[in-house]
């Protein structure tokens, strides 16, 4: 979106946050078209052209992405999507919802068995309203908060330029120890009741292993504080039982990204037991957030449910074992994985520390023209003002395992990067062995379409 700008003559100026060029270049595309038709036939050529390079040739090492199985990607175009459905089940601003009703119930009921859950919400459009619903819910503007600072993995969502600033809290960083990778649980005893919180935030982008919630939930509790799990990349994990339960361990609420580990459609999940917080939670949700919550959404999250209760544990331990051979793999290779000395993960994340490569900018770049796509990442080591140019490359393993990988696969994904990035061969001689290496990984598994790998 353009923003205004003034010059020094006081003449107004569009300013634009997204490139330019990139701008430039689709304009004259559309300019150089006869038609509207034609138009429309560029943007499908730019969607193919993506799914052609992404889907078919790419090792896509992304964390926050999964592919949705073909059942649940043919729910996003389905018919219901195109109604409206403000409100709560059966109590709607529209008459003729009773097949809606029944599916968003549906829906309901089964994220209730996913995560063993008293109550649960299916509207939340992506994860950081998530974020917002709980704060909405459980705070007012300047309340105290903890939640972790960005180098340890903090994300926005919890920190001053997201939901939790816009809500107008007072942000204190929850300690971390850079080593372990874990809350310095000591420390924060000590931090705690100075500032006596009124929720504690754990939310992080980079997650590599458990956090000691019940330990935490006993010392808040002191105040009447609350544990908010932020479980955006663990969601799969925790619904397979491949992480820690934080309902079980005290946390009063969890929310988190159906579209990560849960393999389902972009959207949020919000989870919790306490009936004395559903009003509140609901109450934030409709009408304070959300109105009509795309139904074929609810749909297909529903069904990525449904997978999950029948596939999730094979899913998820396939996805944990592969991330911790990939770290193996790279840390044997000379590229430094942290958390080695910890099994690297307890999650999909392996996050490498890549500052004699270039930082995670450059090596990120750089993989993406061999057709490894990774993400930068800021660690421990660097400064908040460095989250542009980090030290640190995250990887993780979901869609790779949904394709059918397993641990041997990890081993050859490791050897194209070190051909990359210690070897120095040029990306596009690398790039042609990636491309032949992923053509047999073309179907995805671990959901009723195509059942479990061979």
């Amino acid at each position: 979106m353009g923003v205004i700008a003034m010059t020094e003559k006081n003449e107004k100026v569009n300013f634009e946050v997204h490139d330019p060029n990139v701008l430039a270049q689709a304009r004259a595309v559309l300019d150089a078209c006869d038609s509207a038709k034609e138009m429309e036939e560029v943007v499908l050529a730019a969607v193919n052209r993506n799914e052609e390079w992404r889907g078919k040739r790419c090792i896509n090492l992304l964390a926050p992405e999964a592919p949705t199985s073909p059942t649940v990607r043919a729910l996003l175009s389905a018919e219901v999507g195109i109604r409206a459905a403000e409100g709560h089940i059966g109590n709607r601003w529209f008459a003729g919802t009773q097949h809606i009703d029944e599916l968003e119930a549906l829906c309901i009921e089964l994220l209730k068995k996913v995560f063993h859950s008293r109550y649960a919400d299916h509207r939340l459009m992506g994860s950081m309203i998530g974020n917002m619903a709980v704060y909405t819910a459980l705070t007012q503007p300047g309340d105290v908060i903890m939640s972790v600072a960005q180098p340890f993995g903090g994300h926005s969502s919890n920190l001053i330029d997201g939901p939790a600033g816009v809500r107008g809290l007072k942000i204190i960083d929850v300690p971390f120890d850079p080593v372990e990778l874990e809350v310095d649980l000591d420390l924060f005893r000590k931090m705690a009741p100075l500032v006596r919180p009124k929720v504690v935030s754990l939310g992080l982008s980079m997650t590599l292993f458990p956090f000691p919630i019940q330990a935490m939930r006993e010392i808040v509790s002191e105040w009447g504080g609350h544990i908010y799990f932020d479980g955006a990349h663990q969601l799969g994990l925790i619904a397979a039982g491949f992480f820690q339960d934080p309902l079980a361990e005290g946390a009063t609420v969890m929310t988190g990204s159906a579209g990560k580990t849960f393999s389902g459609p972009q959207s949020g999940i919000i989870v919790w037991n306490n009936p004395d917080l559903t009003i509140p939670i609901t109450n934030a949700i409709f009408p304070v957030l959300v109105a009509t919550h795309q139904v074929n959404r609810v749909a297909a999250l529903a069904v990525s449910a449904a997978e999950m209760l029948e596939f999730g544990k094979a899913y998820m331990g396939q996805i944990v074992r592969n991330a911790q051979a990939l770290g193996a793999a790279l840390h044997q290779r000379g590229i430094p994985v942290l958390g080695a000395h910890k099994g690297y993960t307890r999650t999909q994340q392996v996050i490498a520390d890549v500052r004699e490569y270039g930082g995670g900018n450059v090596v990120a770049q750089l993989l993406a023209r061999a057709n490894i796509i990774t993400n930068k990442n800021l660690i421990p080591t660097d400064r908040p003002e460095d989250w542009d140019r980090p030290s640190g490359l995250r990887m993780g393993t979901i869609e790779v395992t949904r394709l059918g990988m397993r641990e041997e696969d990890m081993e050859t994904i490791a050897d194209f990067m070190v051909r990359v990035l210690i070897e120095k061969e040029a990306p596009a001689k690398v790039m042609e062995d990636v491309i032949e290496f992923r053509k047999p990984y073309q179907k995805l598994y671990y959901c009723f379409d195509h059942g479990l790998p061979e």
